[in-house]
């Protein structure tokens, strides 16, 4: 279900959209039937009495309109007040939020009256009020003051959306509308995830909460393993590949004299061998501080033929696997009991822990497999800056600028290189630029140029 469902003047409503919400049926202020979405009504109950609490008395007004309804409501409209203030004021059949069940309109009820238009100075004291605390319960104020041009409304105090708290939060914190968020939001979340779950499900709950389908994740971790997980939402995804390119540490366990499928504890046992005696396994690890050709696990995404590997594995395809240079820039032994250990180490983009570990046991002349494995570092992240899913369901969570997570030199921009580089045009290098620079313009986001001989050039565009 996307609450961030956008209906506007340019956006027509889909009625299919109806199959996947549930209405409930309730009454309005006059005791007349209306109906919302599940999720929406549950959040209006729970905004209704916080309000109460607070001296504040309100109703609907208005709730979920079929087409037909809607189609009554506009030809009524247009044959009182002329079709240039209802072009302003009310959506035509098929553009309006009121088709999606996730939006109301609110009255204030005082000495058993309720007001819609030409507000007393007490009923816009109630709506400011009401304003500042909707996002607590998941909604935004959907036609704001000052935001016309974008919204194509004019401003309704009373007209409100149910959106999700993670979102409305962000919407009320920057001043935006719904049009300004799915279009401009974008940002690096830090995440720490958990065991049991895929990089891939992590990825559709950040969607669901801050309702962006333009989610990407900047490295895989498989079920088994937890820890670092960088999430860039909207705008952000164009850098993933920056991100995914950073050194990664890990804490791995492993446990000898196993041999796996997958070459982790979760897969089917192959074989065992005995354990030499003696073995030193500090030594065993340092000897692969080095830069080597790694062969890739099979249970990978890595594509060979155009298919990728755990496609022929779960297929029961024989397939070579490939080999890929990756370093190994740090390795410690932490711990060893018994035909168990477990080692840090930090490594470049593409390498598999579960090949190092196999690797490892082979160098000693015994099998291993992988027990557990945290992600503790990516690039500058530590796994102390990482939030979990359920901070964020509890907004307690910090969402990263893309310039923030780069570590390139950013510059300001004065308006006649704005110009230019807002139209892609190469500039000259006139900053001692060696790589990527980053480029700003009234503290927004402009672009990423790139070097090229003496010159800049496009690399990504934000603008």
């Amino acid at each position: 279900m996307k609450y961030t469902t956008l209906v506007n003047k340019d956006n027509k409503f889909k009625e299919n959209f109806l199959n996947k919400i549930e209405l409930i049926e309730t009454k309005n202020i006059n005791n007349n039937p209306l109906q919302l979405e599940k999720e929406t009504y549950e959040n209006y109950i729970k905004l209704k009495k916080f309000l109460k609490e607070n001296n504040i008395e309100v109703g609907l007004t208005g709730a979920y309109r079929s087409i037909e309804y809607q189609t009554k409501v506009y030809e009524k409209s247009v044959e009182e007040n002329g079709i240039e203030y209802t072009k302003l004021h009310v959506a035509e059949p098929y553009y309006s939020e009121h088709h999606t069940g996730l939006c109301l309109d609110l009255g204030v009820i005082n000495n058993g009256i309720c007001n819609k238009k030409d507000l007393t100075k007490i009923e816009e004291e109630q709506f400011n009020f009401i304003h500042k605390n909707i996002h607590k319960f998941g909604f935004i104020l959907r036609y704001p003051k000052e935001k016309e041009s974008i919204t194509n409304y004019s401003y309704e105090p009373w007209h409100i959306r149910y959106v999700g708290v993670v979102t409305a939060t962000i919407i009320y914190n920057n001043n935006l509308t719904l049009e300004e968020y799915l279009k401009d939001f974008s940002g690096v979340l830090y995440i720490n995830k958990p065991i049991g779950i895929t990089s891939f499900d992590v990825v559709n709950e950040i969607s669901h909460l801050f309702g962006i389908k333009k989610v990407g994740h900047t490295g895989t971790l498989d079920p088994l393993a937890e820890g670092v997980m960088l999430v860039a939402i909207g705008k952000a995804t164009k850098i993933v590949e920056l991100l995914t390119a950073k050194d990664k540490e890990y804490i791995a366990g492993v446990k000898l004299g196993i041999k796996t499928d997958t070459y982790d504890i979760t897969g089917n046992v192959l074989d065992t061998k005995e354990i030499p005696n003696n073995i030193n396994l500090e030594e065993a690890l340092n000897s692969f501080k080095k830069t080597y050709l790694q062969e890739v696990t099979i249970y990978s995404a890595v594509k060979v033929n155009g298919k990728k590997l755990y496609d022929y594995a779960r297929n029961n395809i024989k397939v070579e696997l490939p080999k890929k240079e990756v370093t190994i820039k740090e390795i410690e032994l932490l711990n060893e009991k018994d035909n168990e250990f477990t080692f840090k180490t930090l490594v470049t983009k593409g390498c598999y822990i579960r090949s190092l570990t196999v690797d490892i046991a082979e160098s000693i002349n015994t099998y291993a497999t992988m027990t557990s494995l945290k992600r503790t570092k990516q690039g500058i992240v530590s796994i102390e800056d990482t939030y979990t899913i359920e901070d964020i369901r509890n907004n307690n969570y910090k969402i990263h600028k893309i310039e923030e997570v780069l570590e390139y030199p950013i510059i300001e921009l004065n308006d006649d290189l704005y110009l230019k580089v807002s139209n892609g045009v190469k500039i000259p290098n006139n900053y001692n630029i060696t790589d990527k620079v980053i480029f700003t313009y009234k503290n927004k986001l402009l672009g990423i140029y790139i070097k090229d001989n003496n010159y800049l050039k496009t690399w990504k565009n934000f603008n």
